[in-house]
């Protein structure tokens, strides 16, 4: 019987026994690209109408041509620590080196496995962090979202229709989105929407569904991304309560991680202060031979730096 917590066992290794989300079903990191900053960065925030008033252009042949004055608002920001901490016994690591034989080899070190799994965990907190800035009404300007209820929702295939509702969606913010946003419940209620499904095939449908490709195709942009990931919303000591984090909506974005680089509009971006950090340091007082504390933190923060340029669906199905 093992006597610790690291299952040293060549076949069934510690990251086969863990659950958690696969990489793809993450999205945080398209739906707000990270961007190079400085630890402290400043971003510009533009009135939208100086790009859409015409000024007076026409100059006679004497005269000076009529003068304009982009102003916009310099904010100062910063961008923020996180990060997370495992130990891993010394007992481990040495029962680990034993088995290691060059000619078989062995399952990966607890240290390795230990970053691993942490990184994934600080993965999954920015991925609620983004889902909760991406699906919040606080983010979008005021006439750039609708609350969908009873038979306007999109769960309701006799009555609503979907189609209609996202072409004039995104005629509304001023740079015509390019990506759509779905909670992964939202997305499955929509690509088997008959007037989805009719647009996508043209002709009618009485059943299927249509790819994200296929949706993106219909919509003529250039992306659709599916938030698909779990997080456990139970306190600590409880019955693991595993929820989506991207809930039941959807958003349509206007996301160009070269526009954030430029300080050009975009809906949103993440400011990055280099890579992540990765190492581990010796943790003399835990266990008895001691132990290695395994450090896993990145530095950023999640800019909503163009609320125009997004539209909001909030509660799009039941």
């Amino acid at each position: 019987m093992a006597t610790t917590a690291f299952p040293v066992n060549p076949v069934l290794t510690a990251i086969a026994m863990v659950y958690s989300n696969p990489a793809i079903a993450l999205i945080a990191d398209d739906v707000m690209p990270r961007v190079p900053t400085a630890k402290k960065f400043v971003w510009s925030n533009y009135d939208v109408a100086q790009g859409f008033s015409v000024p007076k252009t026409l100059v006679g042949r004497k005269s000076m041509p009529s003068e304009v004055d982009f102003t916009g608002t310099l904010v100062n920001d910063e961008t923020l620590d996180y990060g997370l901490d495992d130990v891993v016994p010394n007992d481990e690591i040495e029962a680990w080196s034993s088995m290691i034989k060059p000619d078989r080899g062995g399952p990966p070190s607890p240290l390795d496995v230990s970053a691993m799994l942490v990184t994934k965990l600080i993965g999954l907190d920015r991925e609620v962090r983004v889902a909760g800035r991406v699906f919040n009404t606080v983010n979008y300007a005021a006439g750039n979202q609708a609350t969908l209820s009873g038979t306007g929702q999109w769960s309701d295939f006799a009555n609503s229709n979907p189609l209609d509702a996202i072409l004039a969606a995104l005629d509304v913010p001023v740079y015509r989105p390019n990506v759509a946003v779905f909670g992964q419940a939202t997305f499955t209620k929509l690509r088997q929407h008959p007037k989805i499904v009719q647009a996508v095939f043209g002709t009618a449908q009485t059943g299927g569904v249509v790819t994200r490709d296929q949706l993106a195709q219909v919509l003529e942009i250039q992306k659709v991304f599916v938030g698909a990931g779990f997080v456990n919303t139970a306190k600590k000591g409880q019955a693991v309560n595993n929820q989506r984090v991207w809930g039941k909506h959807a958003s349509f974005l206007y996301v160009d991680k070269e526009a954030a680089v430029s300080q050009q509009p975009c809906w949103g971006f993440t400011a990055q202060w280099g890579g992540k950090v990765a190492g581990d340091i010796p943790e003399p007082k835990m266990g008895i031979r001691g132990s290695q504390r395994v450090r896993v933190a990145e530095s950023v923060k999640e800019v909503t730096s163009a609320p125009a340029l997004g539209y909001f669906f909030q509660n799009a199905v039941a």
